[in-house]
């Protein structure tokens, strides 16, 4: 089964338990269609590069999951209606990026490790 990673931004008005309440929603969908939550971790408020539906901040949510394809849609679709989800993107992990252990330093001409 392939890996996916998927963040989301809801909007910076809402209180702490109102952003839970959506994190476990958006968890539910996930684990409803047959997939496996691996991680769910809340990024806290950060300033957007652009306005969007006429925020500056928002809080952005990560979630990493394992499953077949068909989870995609219904959480994409899950994100579309919910109004206080102002952006998302959900990408699919290769799978030799999931098992790769951390770069190892690299030598330079004179054999060093930088």
């Amino acid at each position: 089964m392939p890996f996916y990673e998927s963040i989301f931004v809801v909007r910076p008005s809402l209180t702490d338990e109102d952003t839970q309440k959506i994190i476990e929603k958006m968890k539910g969908v996930v684990e409803k269609s047959g997939a496996t939550v691996l991680k769910s971790e809340n990024w806290g408020k950060k300033k957007l590069a652009y306005e969007v539906k006429r925020e500056r901040k928002g809080t952005f949510i990560y979630l990493h999951f394992k499953s077949d394809g068909g989870v995609v849609s219904d959480l994409e679709r899950s994100y579309r209606l919910e109004d206080s989800v102002i952006k998302f993107l959900t990408v699919r992990l290769e799978q030799e990026a999931v098992q790769r252990p951390a770069a190892e330093p690299k030598e330079s001409y004179r054999g060093r490790v930088q």
